[in-house]
């Protein structure tokens, strides 16, 4: 009896224990990191219209395959205040199975389908036929918060990109290729920003951050304005006190006699 006693105190005991000590094991535990999801991965299919467009994040690439001819739609979002470049790679079929070079377009239309113009970036490339791919690119200009919709500002909101093809053989029609896509946006600042403030002064010639910010601390008490306005004050000043000693004469003429 002493001995069951003595067993099933140390039984109790160690349930006592375990129970104390379980939440502090389970805490130090490391946290199993959630899964990406299907609605987190890059897509690998692109719509036929405005309406199918495939929906795309910044920064992410998304994949296609499709044949020559076929038009490939995607949609991103961009802000007010930021500048966004969409980039576009298409694999093109073997050169044997080619007739002959093929132009490829990459264009880029607003919220209300109205399409943007690109600042820089080679928008439309024509791919010799023994190439293996044909990369293009667009940057729109910034997007402005203060934009109407009636004039032809790029607006805060969704973005459409189409990619096809535009001139090539007609034989080449229906080939297979793979198209990758990408948006990316980056905050515009300085004269583009949304409230018109600059973030460095406008002097020409400086492309250097380092240089900009050494001139930006400088000149922040006297920039070049400043002293074309203060040295067209004094030029100013100068030019009316020399007109008036000039149009005042050196005094009474000798002529007029003394008392008149």
């Amino acid at each position: 009896m002493r001995t069951t006693r003595v067993f099933t105190g140390v039984l109790l005991t160690a349930a006592a224990l375990f129970a104390a000590g379980a939440p502090a094991a389970l805490a130090d535990s490391p946290t199993p990191s959630p899964t990406r999801t299907d609605a987190e991965a890059a897509p690998t299919e692109a719509g036929t219209t405005f309406r199918t467009a495939t929906k795309i994040r910044q920064d992410q690439r998304a994949t296609a395959d499709a044949s020559t001819g076929d038009y490939l739609y995607w949609v991103f979002e961009a802000d007010a205040g930021s500048t966004a470049t969409v980039k576009a790679t298409v694999k093109l079929p073997e050169p044997a199975a080619r007739h002959g070079a093929a132009t490829w377009r990459i264009d880029v239309y607003d919220g209300l389908r109205r399409r943007q113009a690109c600042v820089y970036g080679s928008q439309a490339k024509a791919a010799p036929k023994d190439a293996a791919s044909v990369d293009l690119s667009c940057t729109l200009r910034t997007v402005r918060a203060w934009a109407e919709p009636w004039a032809n500002d790029p607006l805060h909101g969704s973005y459409y990109v189409r990619l096809t093809v535009v001139d090539l053989p007609q034989e080449d029609l229906g080939l297979p290729v793979h198209a990758e896509v990408g948006a990316t946006t980056k905050d515009a600042g300085g004269s583009r920003a949304v409230d018109g403030a600059l973030s460095v002064p406008l002097v020409a010639g400086i492309s250097d951050p380092k240089v900009a910010e050494a001139t930006q601390s400088a000149s922040s008490r006297w920039s070049d304005r400043w002293l074309w306005t203060v040295g067209g004050g004094v030029l100013g000043a100068i030019a009316a006190i020399a007109g008036y000693s000039l149009t005042r004469g050196s005094g009474r003429p000798s002529r007029v006699p003394p008392g008149i």
